[in-house]
């Protein structure tokens, strides 16, 4: 019998089942929404500061201008800088900080739970025993520590959130790949001398990439989330780069008098967390082998 024939698993060997393609993402309009807010924050992060033109940091005499003021559409903070352009570019740093940390964390977390699911017995102990301790130990503490020991700024928060957002994805990759390793395309994958690591990323991976890819999603609003604390903590992105936390932290003396300094970078930072997450569980609808669209 050949080796296609034996494969009895969820999706073929080597890539993602059919039906997964089939699937479309965004079919609802809350889901929509969710996707659009995310690309929109994308291209303003990429593509606003040069279209802005104004220097965030540039200080005026128009120190606490109101909406709509002359030359400033939302006005300026307390130095007279405009806030259109502070938004703008504030966007970018805490955006670099989510996609890199998630990043990190997906590349560690998925590589220590594959090998963790897909050998199982001591491996798989010792392993998730160290993502155990990890998981015990508080998240927001070990980034802080590591910013600490390094210096604030983007490395020490990538580093910080990473590690801290690996270990539960991590966990989800184990149980994946732990039941993906029992399955009969593993089997015949091994019987027919196929390496473990690579049975581990082209077999067992793509079957369980769905999952991960929209628990990677949701883990970047974590992400930006964290990089948003920290910086209102004064433990992010420095001053004068306009960062929308460090805008939060500036502008709660003005929270009655000018609440916007407050609000808008509240706001976008809410706002692109909660899309990210209804962007993750549509993600998982849509990649959902046994859901129905």
């Amino acid at each position: 019998m050949s080796e296609q024939a034996l494969r009895t698993g969820p999706v073929p060997a080597g890539r993602l089942r059919t039906a997964y393609a089939r699937r479309r993402v965004a079919r609802s309009a809350p889901a929509a929404v969710a996707w659009a807010i995310v690309a929109l924050f994308i291209l303003i992060a990429l593509l606003g500061p040069p279209l802005v033109g104004a220097d965030p940091t540039r200080q005026t005499s128009d120190a606490l201008a109101g909406l709509g003021a002359p030359g400033h559409l939302l006005g300026t903070d307390d130095f007279g800088r405009d806030m259109l352009a502070r938004m703008v570019h504030g966007a970018r740093p805490l955006l670099l900080v989510a996609f890199l940390a998630t990043a990190l964390a997906a590349v560690t977390g998925v590589a220590v739970g594959l090998v963790a699911g897909f050998y199982g017995g001591r491996v798989e102990w010792v392993l998730m025993r160290l993502m155990d301790l990890a998981l015990a130990f508080p998240a927001m503490l070990l980034i802080i520590l590591v910013v600490a020991a390094w210096s604030p700024g983007v490395p020490s928060l990538v580093v910080g959130i990473g590690a801290s957002l690996a270990p539960g994805l991590a966990r989800l990759t184990r149980a994946l790949a732990g039941r993906e390793a029992g399955r009969d395309y593993v089997l015949a994958a091994r019987l027919g001398g196929t390496r473990a690591p690579r049975i581990m990323v082209q077999e067992v991976l793509p079957n369980i990439a769905g999952p991960l890819l929209a628990q990677v999603v949701m883990t970047l609003s974590v992400a930006a989330g964290f990089a948003a604390g920290l910086s209102y903590l004064g433990l992010g992105i420095q001053p004068p780069t306009p960062d929308w936390g460090y805008m939060v932290q500036a502008g709660q003396e003005f929270l009655y008098t000018a609440p916007r300094l407050v609000v808008l970078p509240a706001a976008a930072t809410l706002l692109f967390v909660v899309a990210c997450n209804f962007a993750g569980d549509d993600l998982r609808d849509a990649l959902d082998p046994r859901g129905s669209r």
